[in-house]
């Protein structure tokens, strides 16, 4: 009933602040994130548990001079939060609120609130869901900033583009911190403002509090219709090969299959966005070559559109697939969020991770490069899924269906993506590893300089999956500037955005939009 859907508990107490100090047990937890190559140590850690929290740990970083970050999820795989140079760590993890909004028809979600929570209570309360990737304890703070896609968003989009308001902690022009509101029914500077944190990634333009979504189509006020609704069954489809059943031809065939399908069925209103494929090609010391695959079973045909793409991607492979399983869409995203805990759930493990959309399928030229790789027996890395390629959905369908210049994200014109990404435990191994995924990676690249250059065949990277030798001539030699690959001719608007909104670059770290650059 429509007063169940309103009723309001009341209020719980607030948490905090809390400061957290370098004597505290707390701190050594708090000061890195997921990727443990990347460790900071500030004087302290501000947890907030409300927007004022904020407001004064920021006022008192700027009246200091101190150098600020700020951590949600903690799960960015390069040193946005986590660098040398930090004083203070605002740390957003306690403010994880999830509620309707009935004045703004709209979901309000506070930037601590972690993927996996966020998906179990919207569906459970409202039956609705935001298409976000598959790892539950990604903040949302960072996520929704950057993008955010999953398995859903052929279906539904970026989780930015539902994006209906945020509200942000600013530093003006008079070094005075305070909070707006943006959204996507504003004009002139709270516009641009909206329309940046829409894709520009964290740690650019000051701090989200809160998120407020709203489909753009969303009619009425009944708050299930104000957000995609999840399936009610999906359709799972899984496969393995070891490598031994893999010479190159085959490898070459499969993969380019692959990619081949998702270049035939990227355009928005496919008869087949319904489904996410995705390849996992592993390094042969940790594994082989999986297939995981999901359809909304609601869709018209939704058995034909599975069978048809398992059909094209494994012809004259020799790859089996295993019988299809009908599962509650809640039930399979638990499942899958966790089925790697390696990549998705360990947190003691140190990373490096590369990225690209492409718009046309791997050359043969390309395929032997990382068949190559993934065999080399001067390299390994044994645990499962440690070093490996992920290819397929993620871009394409309804991510394609707005502009380029509708959000600050650009990426509309892909087909799919390649997510090379390496992780091990020791620091004493990071040469060997980082030195096989820079090598995997460039030489894949080879002809455009050893990253995914914007163009007829690329569509560069995304600011959720930095990588930071793309700064370093010695790795990326394409002579590009490094926004372009993640925001492309959007830059210029973003920095316009950063000269208004954050004009004493109080919030920056070194992927960060740079209002004098070229």
């Amino acid at each position: 009933m429509q007063d169940d859907q309103q009723f309001r508990p009341e209020a719980t107490p607030v948490f905090g602040p809390a400061t957290v100090g370098r004597n505290d047990r707390r701190y050594e937890e708090l000061t890195w994130g997921f990727n443990r190559r990347w460790r900071s140590r500030p004087e302290y850690v501000r947890l907030a548990g409300k927007t004022e929290h904020v407001v004064r740990a920021v006022q008192e970083a700027v009246d200091t001079g101190k150098r600020l970050s700020v951590r949600s999820g903690g799960h960015s795989y390069a040193d946005l939060a986590y660098h040398k140079d930090v004083d203070i760590i605002v740390d957003l993890s306690m403010m994880n609120d999830i509620s309707y909004d009935p004045r703004r028809k709209a979901f309000a979600i506070q930037s601590g609130a972690k993927l996996g929570q966020i998906y179990v209570q919207l569906f459970r309360g409202w039956d609705v869901t935001l298409p976000g990737g598959v790892c539950p304890d990604v903040g949302i703070g960072g996520h929704a900033q950057g993008g955010g896609h999953g398995l859903l968003s052929r279906q539904f989009g970026n989780v930015c583009d539902l994006i209906e308001a945020v509200e942000m902690v600013v530093v003006d022009r008079h070094r005075r911190a305070r909070v707006v509101v943006a959204s996507r029914e504003d004009s002139g500077d709270l516009r641009d403002l909206w329309w940046s944190v829409s894709g520009a990634g964290g740690g650019n333009f000051g701090v989200v509090t809160k998120f407020w979504f709203r489909k753009i189509d969303a009619e009425g006020d009944n708050p299930s219709a104000q957000l995609p609704q999840p399936p009610r069954e999906v359709l799972i489809s899984t496969a393995f090969a070891s490598w031994d059943q893999m010479d190159e031809r085959t490898f070459t065939r499969l993969v380019r299959n692959q990619c081949q399908w998702y270049v035939e069925n990227s355009e928005p209103g496919s008869s087949a966005e319904a489904l996410c494929g995705l390849l996992f090609v592993q390094h042969v010391s940790s594994g082989g070559i999986g297939m995981l695959t999901q359809v909304d079973a609601d869709v018209p045909h939704a058995e034909k559109v599975l069978d048809d793409y398992l059909t094209a991607v494994t012809a004259h492979t020799g790859v089996t697939v295993l019988p299809t399983r009908r599962l509650p869409w809640l039930a399979s995203t638990e499942t899958i969020d966790t089925s790697n805990p390696t990549v998705m759930t360990n947190a003691t493990l140190r990373g490096a991770v590369k990225e690209a959309y492409f718009k046309q399928a791997l050359t043969e030229e390309q395929c032997a490069t990382i068949y190559r790789h993934m065999t080399r027996k001067d390299y390994a890395n044994p645990s499962p899924g440690t070093s490996l390629l992920q290819l397929g959905a993620m871009a394409g369908g309804r991510m394609n269906e707005l502009a380029r210049d509708a959000r600050a994200l650009p990426h509309r014109g892909s087909a799919y993506v390649g997510l090379w990404s390496t992780f091990w435990a020791e620091a004493a191994e990071d040469e060997k590893h980082l030195a096989w995924t820079r090598d995997i990676f460039s030489e894949t690249f080879a002809s455009t300089g050893g990253y995914p250059v914007p163009g007829e065949l690329y569509e560069g990277s995304n600011i959720n999956a930095p990588d930071p030798d793309i700064l370093d001539p010695r790795f990326n030699k394409s002579g590009v500037p490094w926004h372009a690959f993640y925001w492309g001719d959007n830059y210029p608007r973003l920095q316009r955005a950063k000269r208004r909104w954050d004009p004493h670059n109080v919030f920056h770290h070194r992927m960060s939009v740079r209002a004098d650059e070229a």
